[in-house]
C-alpha cells in the first residue's frame, strides 16, 4: 500500500520528466495562445493537458509515445479551433460566446443578469474590485467571455467606445443612454 517497489518509482520519475519535457516542447511550438485562459474552451484544453500529463506519468499501461500523441492531438485541435475562430466569426461565437452587458447608464439590466445567472451584489463587487466607489462613475459592467467582469468608467472624448460588440439584450436597451 505504501511502497510497491523501486521499479514503479523509477518509471514515474523517468516518464514524468520526459512527459514534462515533451509537453513543454509542444507548448513552445504551438505558441502562447495555447494556454491563454481566455474563455471556457481554453480552460478545458488546459485541464485536459494536465489530466493527460497525470495519466501518462501515473498509469503504467500508458506509454510515453501515447501520451505525446495525446498532447499533440489536444494542442493541434486547440490550434485548429483558434485559427478558425480568428477567420470565421460564427466559429468564434460558437467557441467563446459573446460578452454581455449587465449594467449600463446607471441601471442594472435584469434580463441580462438572469441570462448570465449573476446577481446585483456580484456586479457591485466587481465595481468595488475595480476601485470605483460611486456607481455614478460607472458607464457599464460587462461579463466577459472568460467569466470576468469589466467595469467601464464614464469617460470623456470622442474616441470609439470599448463597448462595441458587447451583447445587450434588446428587451433592456435604451437608446440615448
Amino acid at each position: 500500500m505504501f511502497f510497491s517497489g523501486w521499479d514503479h518509482l523509477i518509471r514515474i520519475l523517468v516518464v514524468g520528466v520526459l512527459a514534462y519535457v515533451v509537453l513543454v516542447l509542444f507548448l513552445r511550438i504551438s505558441g502562447k495562445r495555447t494556454l491563454a485562459k481566455m474563455n471556457a474552451f481554453d480552460l478545458v484544453v488546459t485541464v485536459s493537458l494536465g489530466s493527460t500529463l497525470a495519466t501518462v506519468v501515473l498509469a503504467r499501461d500508458v506509454a510515453l509515445a501515447e501520451g505525446a500523441l495525446a498532447f499533440a492531438t489536444l494542442i493541434g485541435l486547440q490550434f485548429a479551433v483558434t485559427w478558425t475562430s480568428v477567420r470565421a466569426r460564427w466559429v468564434r461565437h460558437l467557441v467563446t460566446g459573446e460578452p454581455l452587458m449587465l449594467w449600463y447608464g446607471g441601471e442594472f439590466l435584469p434580463v441580462a443578469l438572469r441570462q448570465a445567472r449573476v446577481v446585483e451584489d456580484e456586479v457591485r463587487a466587481a465595481i468595488r474590485s475595480a476601485g470605483v466607489e460611486s456607481l455614478d462613475r460607472v458607464r457599464a459592467v460587462v461579463l466577459e467571455t472568460d467569466g470576468s467582469f469589466s467595469v467601464v468608467q464614464v469617460g470623456e472624448g470622442d474616441n470609439e467606445s470599448s463597448l462595441v460588440g458587447v451583447n445587450v439584450p434588446k428587451a433592456v436597451f435604451k437608446p440615448g443612454k
